[in-house]
């Protein structure tokens, strides 16, 4: 049973959270200041958290990048900002998804289970390592090595090169990179891609300052060449 952590100062919206929740079968436990939420996630693990973004001691995107300082628990905002520079800056700073209210609980609940079942493992995969070129990557631990040597990547790091990875040569578009990532495409993140690409790009030159594995194509999209 996955567990989700709530993060949220209004009793009537964690209340109906819960039910939702507790309805598609998750466990939940209800906070309602950021402070305790983190000293919690310390120490005790948790599959999601739902964030509010406007509460009493500090605000939800302060809290995120607390978080991700720890953990790459997966984390859906609410707010009821709907601006989509909040939207931008949310996801930047690490989280999955981003919920305006007011919003559908049943629909919230969907969005948890899609992002949960992209954080699967992957039982289909045949072996846990797999050898491209310079790059290895570690299935089972979430790391990929390149030119022998660990790359520090984010979780959605590693998802994004991952994916080109695994079907080398092939463009991808944002939409297509958004998927793999979990995020749906109108949350207004196509373009924080290309932020993601830039940071993958800045920990390869680290390692390899020649290699340019992954290609730019205008309009397009991004594909990755292992041998370049």
């Amino acid at each position: 049973m996955s567990k989700i952590l709530i993060v949220e100062d209004e009793a009537a919206i964690a209340d109906t959270l819960i039910y939702a929740l507790q309805a598609e079968g998750f466990a939940t436990h209800w906070l309602t200041v950021a402070a305790e939420a983190l000293a919690l996630l310390e120490r005790e693990p948790f599959d999601l958290v739902i964030l509010d973004v406007g509460l009493p001691d500090i605000s939800g995107f302060e809290a995120c990048k607390r978080l991700r300082r720890f953990s790459e628990v997966p984390v859906i905002f609410l707010t009821a900002r709907n601006a989509e520079i909040d939207r931008v800056v949310g996801l930047e700073i690490g989280a999955d998804d981003y919920v305006v209210k007011p919003f559908s609980p049943r629909e919230l609940a969907a969005r948890v289970k899609v992002i949960l079942r992209r954080m699967a493992p992957h039982t289909d995969k045949p072996t846990a390592e797999v050898p491209l070129g310079p790059f290895r990557i570690d299935l089972l631990c979430y790391q990929i090595h390149f030119h022998g040597q660990l790359l520090p990547l984010t979780r959605h790091e590693f998802r994004l090169l991952e994916t080109l990875l695994g079907q080398p040569g092939r463009v991808f578009s944002r939409e297509q990179l958004l998927d793999a990532l979990g995020v749906a495409a109108e949350a207004g993140y196509e373009r924080n891609i290309d932020s993601h690409i830039k940071g993958l790009r800045a920990k390869l030159r680290v390692v390899s300052p020649v290699a340019k594995p992954i290609q730019t194509h205008r309009g397009l999209g991004y594909s990755c060449s292992p041998a370049r």
